[in-house]
């Protein structure tokens, strides 16, 4: 497995008579992008979920090889290491912001607290990344004392960008990311995911049922239907020559939309 960051092999997850996942394999590699597509349904939130550790498979594994070339299988982990992983080498953002975020704390402290819970104490070392995200994100620095429920929906997802990417993650989990904002404050976001992610070397895991934010974002694709991947490649080649007929039905829809 030398040189992958996350291996899947053979995961089954059942939801009584429904096959959640089914038999599903997959790699990520350091610093590449992989897509995980698919309509409501499909299994491509819950294939995240188990590959974050969020869900037991009923059978299958997941390695994840960390820094050092050890292999670990991710469900074996003991919960302590897991949640230590969640607040260091890997990263989450979600849909809704607002599930993430701590809305009572400022946009600083919101930053703050995850290089905090990595061991970093001095409090100006602190908020001088703080303030130095903020820019990168795109928030103005002078908003480093407010609220975040005085934030917009875009600048809410920007913080909540900033805030796990901030101890520089080998790996992150993104759901929807674009999901429910407008399409310009989408298309605006989308660059700036795109730009920081470039930058950084991150390996991104992305669910997304948007055909056009895999096909800006994601070097390599996974199309799911029924808990099945039914087609996976390179993006481009998956999404301009689309083999299975499931696939082909996804990138018509888009072409007709």
């Amino acid at each position: 497995m030398t040189g992958r960051l996350l291996a899947a092999r053979g995961l089954g997850l059942r939801f009584g008579a429904i096959a959640a996942l089914d038999g599903v394999d997959g790699d990520l590699w350091p610093g590449e992008v992989l897509a995980i597509v698919g309509e409501s349904g499909s299994g491509k939130t819950t294939l995240l979920n188990v590959l974050s550790g969020a869900m037991q498979p009923d059978r299958g594994i997941v390695t994840y090889t960390d820094p050092a070339g050890v292999d670990h299988d991710l469900h074996a982990m003991p919960a302590p290491q897991l949640r230590a992983l969640h607040r260091s080498d890997w990263g989450f953002v979600r849909q809704d912001p607002r599930t993430a975020l701590r809305m009572g704390v400022t946009a600083g402290g919101n930053v703050g607290e995850r290089l905090m819970a990595s061991g970093i104490r001095h409090y100006g070392d602190i908020r001088a990344t703080a303030l130095d995200w903020l820019q990168q994100v795109e928030i103005d620095p002078a908003r480093i004392d407010d609220l975040p429920r005085t934030f917009s929906g875009g600048m809410l997802q920007r913080l909540q960008i900033a805030r796990t990417l901030v101890t520089h993650p080998r790996l992150v989990f993104m759901d929807e990311p674009t999901g429910g904002l407008d399409v310009s404050v989408q298309a605006r976001l989308l660059d700036l995911i795109r730009g920081l992610v470039a930058r950084l070397g991150i390996a991104v895991v992305l669910v997304t049922h948007d055909i056009a934010v895999a096909r800006l974002l994601a070097g390599r694709i996974m199309v799911m239907q029924r808990g099945q991947v039914v087609e996976a490649g390179l993006t481009d080649q998956v999404l301009d020559d689309p083999q299975h007929p499931y696939t082909q039905l996804l990138v018509s829809s888009v072409l007709q939309a």
